[in-house]
């Protein structure tokens, strides 16, 4: 079976990095958009199987790719988790609201991060009809 992908939409070159190297240590494979206009042009284009999506992007922000993400027939599927410095307060409801699956501050903690991307993935994944 292929190694699910993870698509990483962040400004942050070190926090991308960081990413990378931690998701592909665990099995993962990475692509990455750096803005929100590039997020649904790359998300067109790998067909990932989980988004984690940073909401103060340039070229348009999380929400903005939340909302283009959730009316796209081809891409409302796909699960997001936020992953975003912004005051939790004020936008964790909202991303919630959007259709996100996971909402964490950063810096998040890795555990926590890699746990969430197991439940989320595990949840999309159609039940096996070979393993009833």
């Amino acid at each position: 079976m292929d190694k699910p992908k993870i698509l990483i939409v962040d400004d942050d070159p070190d926090l991308v990095q960081a990413l990378n190297l931690r998701l592909r240590a665990n099995h993962y494979q990475t692509a990455h958009a750096q803005d929100g206009f590039s997020a649904i042009a790359m998300a067109q284009k790998e067909n990932p199987d989980l988004i984690i999506l940073d909401i103060g992007l340039p070229a348009g922000d999380g929400f903005t790719v939340m909302d283009r993400l959730q009316h796209s027939t081809e891409l409302s599927h796909i699960p997001v988790i936020v992953l975003t410095a912004r005051d939790p307060q004020h936008t964790r409801q909202r991303m919630l609201q959007a259709g996100a699956t996971a909402f964490f501050q950063k810096p998040a903690d890795d555990v926590e991060l890699l746990n969430a991307i197991r439940c989320v993935l595990k949840q999309a994944q159609p039940a096996d009809p070979g393993l009833s």
